[in-house]
């Protein structure tokens, strides 16, 4: 049996599996994993029920949060109900600008980003608003992003109604095309 390809970034060993079945990725850490071809596909309709106007919003250029009626915890991510009291809760704009609260680098993903591989993730953090919001930091290579960093979002010009649907770029920094 043949010796399989060994790859050190995991969109060559994408391309390698499609072709082979099979590949080795040697990972940043330097140990080598087997990467196998699992064809795997479902359709699923989905509902956003209570959450419907942040996606809708997003497809608008708008990022909405979610305010406690009640005690008045502010959400970056949408919910119905409060989390330290259980009110309902209010949409409110969020701004288009905050800073990096903490980030990663993502070697590996779901099926949909594994071409996208290496990319950012970063908690964003808004002024006046209680939690953080998991968003795709965009038009910064890994050794440049850092915690405080200012960023804006940057929305998809074809909406997808997925949270996808936004990313975050430094502040002054080139606009990515989405």
């Amino acid at each position: 049996m043949a010796e399989l390809k060994r790859f050190k970034k995991f969109r060559d060993v994408m391309s390698e599996v499609e072709k082979k079945g099979a590949a080795v990725y040697k990972n940043p850490v330097g140990t080598s994993d087997l990467v196998v071809l699992s064809p795997y596909n479902i359709k699923y309709i989905h509902s956003y029920a209570q959450d419907s106007d942040f996606f809708l919003g997003l497809a608008k250029g708008k990022l909405l949060g979610s305010e406690c009626k009640n005690c008045h915890h502010r959400y970056a991510t949408p919910r119905s109900h409060c989390m330290e009291c259980g009110s309902e809760t209010k949409w409110f704009r969020l701004p288009l600008q905050g800073k990096v609260h903490s980030w990663t680098t993502c070697y590996f993903g779901s099926e949909e980003f594994l071409k996208e591989t290496p990319f950012n993730l970063a908690l964003v953090e808004f002024e006046g608003v209680d939690t953080l919001l998991l968003s795709r930091l965009d038009g910064v290579k890994q050794d440049q992003a850092f915690i405080g960093m200012k960023v804006k979002a940057e929305f998809r010009k074809k909406p997808r109604y997925l949270i996808s649907d936004v990313h975050f770029v430094p502040v002054g920094g080139k606009k990515t095309r989405r």
